[in-house]
């Protein structure tokens, strides 16, 4: 079955998103529409150089258990995310667990910003502070960024390709971008996308501390830390976070019977070429326009964006600038937006995934979530309709984006159609 130009349509048949509270994918989507937070505070296990600070992290998972001895032992707890998350989305996509055979058709592509950071500085602190002498000689494929890709490969057997995006937190966007092109344009047959991070090890978080884009808390106030668009916004929270997502033709998934969330039909990039760190809105236009393009959508037939939003003071206002280019003030001030970073903070490499998979249940469900904590809106977010308090119902909504953009000007915004078509 093909589109345009001949290009072959691109379905999603399952996802998950890994839940740090100890739930499933169904939890984290209920706590997103009922806009629930997911930030505690977190504190370094350092006495004398951890800090405090709001974050989401994962309650102790028994990977052992879960992936057993000999997976555990030449992996870096970003892989082995990444492998839970897979093993969901694959099997909610009803397909089973290993073929006979290795599927030269079938490949991933996953995003990670940090990759195996964990392993390197266990490292650094087994040689500084424990006087030890020698590492595992198995650090280096555990801290290299493509252990999740090539983890997940050998598990199901995916030898078409495997693939890594590694571009800060636009990563997981671009690998599921990159993964529907290869299905669209003929390459693959089934792809795994998504993405993993884990990105509270102490130099990252005293790294981000040192740029000043971290919400300071209290214990009190850790679940209301982030709030993008608010007026006192204060900074971003760093998460830890995995999702998957399981894209196939539309003609090899209806072949099988395979159950379709969405069709992805529209991913577009850019780079803005001007500054390491400060967002252009210039770059974002023309990344929402090139999928809004590729997906063949008008401005108007779009219902919701899950917007990129890390409620930083300049970030959050130039993404709605953008956005108001695109769509002209008239519709841009009736079209419904979110940012669910609000409830699961940003995981860096793998907050693309989460947030196209949010998107797809939004879409197919019909139901938006808000922006939680979203009670004083700030002026220079003004001009789309925010969605605020309670999840908004959206009978009939058609198409819905998911914007990732990223430090070094990468941007990448993904198209979702409901799997009926356009």
């Amino acid at each position: 079955m093909t589109d345009r130009a001949g290009q072959r349509r691109v379905v999603v048949t399952g996802l998950s998103i890994l839940d740090p509270l100890g739930g499933d994918t169904e939890s984290v989507m209920t706590r997103a529409l009922a806009g629930e937070s997911s930030i505690r505070l977190h504190e370094g296990e350092d006495e004398a150089l951890g800090m405090r600070t709001p974050a989401v992290f994962f309650d102790p998972v028994d990977f052992e258990a879960r992936l057993g001895k000999a997976v555990c032992r030449v992996t870096d707890p970003f892989a082995r995310l990444a492998l839970l998350a897979a093993r969901e989305a694959w099997a909610a996509a009803g397909l089973p667990e290993r073929e006979k055979t290795s599927d030269p058709r079938a490949g991933v592509h996953w995003g990670t910003a940090l990759g195996g950071i964990n392993t390197f500085e266990n490292g650094y602190r087994a040689f500084w502070k424990e006087g030890r002498r020698r590492l595992s000689p198995m650090s280096v494929v555990m801290g290299m960024n493509n252990a999740a890709a090539a983890q997940i490969g050998m598990h199901f057997g995916l030898s078409g390709q495997a693939s890594t995006s590694s571009v800060a937190c636009a990563s997981a966007a671009i690998a599921i971008g990159e993964g529907y092109r290869q299905i669209r344009d003929g390459e693959m047959d089934r792809m795994v996308v998504g993405g993993s991070d884990l990105p509270l090890a102490l130099g990252v978080l005293r790294a981000w501390e040192a740029m000043h884009m971290l919400a300071p808390c209290d214990d009190a106030g850790a679940p209301r830390a982030c709030r993008p668009f608010h007026v006192d916004r204060a900074g971003l929270v760093l998460a830890e976070g995995a999702a998957c997502l399981i894209l196939e033709s539309r003609e090899v998934a209806e072949r099988r019977g395979a159950p379709i969330l969405a069709e992805i039909s529209g991913y577009g990039a850019s780079n803005d070429a001007s500054h390491v760190v400060r967002p252009d809105r210039d770059g974002q236009v023309r990344a929402i326009t090139a999928a809004l393009d590729q997906a063949g959508l008008t401005p108007s037939s779009v219902g919701y964006i899950n917007a990129h939003g890390t409620a930083t003071t300049e970030g959050d206002a130039t993404e709605v600038a953008a956005i108001r280019e695109v769509f002209g003030d008239e519709l841009a001030a009736r079209l419904p937006i979110s940012a669910t970073k609000a409830v699961h903070g940003h995981a860096m490499g793998a907050t693309g995934a989460i947030e196209a998979a949010i998107t797809i249940l939004a879409l197919d469900r019909e139901r938006l979530p808000p922006t939680a904590g979203l009670d004083v809106l700030d002026p220079a977010c003004d001009g789309v309709d925010h969605i605020r308090g309670a999840p908004r119902k959206a009978t009939g909504i058609k198409a819905a984006l998911s914007n990732s953009f990223a430090f070094g000007g990468s941007n990448a915004v993904l198209a979702f159609t409901r799997s009926g078509g356009h």
